[in-house]
């Protein structure tokens, strides 16, 4: 089943709406989705590495605005749409008293989350909820996923082939880490 899902994705690279899907999954996961955009990106610069930057600087413009939608909801509509999304990861109760630090360090808390595998929509949500200048979010922002999304595309597009061998080999061991990484960002914004 895993070999049939990695085989899908890179299938999916060659489709002529491959980057539109990953733009849709990049906008939709800075907000309310839980899957990284990592997941299509990685194995479509895999399968096209001659695009590489233009997949990272698709996955990087649609994160961003995914992540005005995800501040919008917090200052805009946190009550009816923010508050049950930070509900279900567990973070609604302790909002109040993260306000005043979140804002303190916001600058880092944003870059922190759009760099690691620290779910960024809650801090979309909790820059727009806490009253982070916009200006602040947007640049860090474009400066966190564009390190990310641009590392991961240099990395793959300077050493796409011996990387592919090294996951294809290692499938189920690479599912199981990304696995984990996907539930341990879970359990991080649990505990904290």
């Amino acid at each position: 089943m895993i070999q049939r899902l990695y085989d899908w994705t890179l299938g999916l690279a060659e489709h002529r709406h491959a980057l539109w899907v990953l733009g849709l999954v990049a906008f939709l996961e800075s907000s309310m989705f839980p899957i990284p955009p990592d997941i299509i990106m990685i194995p479509m610069i895999i399968a096209r590495p001659n695009r590489a930057f233009v997949i990272a600087g698709v996955a990087l413009v649609a994160s961003v605005l995914g992540g005005i939608l995800g501040y919008a909801i917090g200052a805009l509509a946190y009550d009816t749409l923010g508050e049950p999304i930070l509900r279900a990861l567990g973070k609604a109760d302790s909002m109040a008293e993260f306000a005043t630090t979140f804002n303190d360090m916001g600058f880092w808390a944003v870059l922190a989350a759009g760099i690691t595998p620290f779910p960024y929509k809650v801090i979309t949500i909790m820059s727009g909820w806490t009253g982070m200048p916009l200006g602040t979010f947007i640049a860090t922002s474009i400066l966190a996923r564009g390190l990310r999304f641009f590392l991961v595309a240099l990395l793959l597009w300077k050493f796409g082939a011996p990387v592919r061998d090294f996951i294809e080999k290692r499938l189920p061991l690479m599912f199981t880490l990304a696995l984990a990484l996907l539930v341990g960002g879970f359990l991080a914004i649990k505990l904290i």
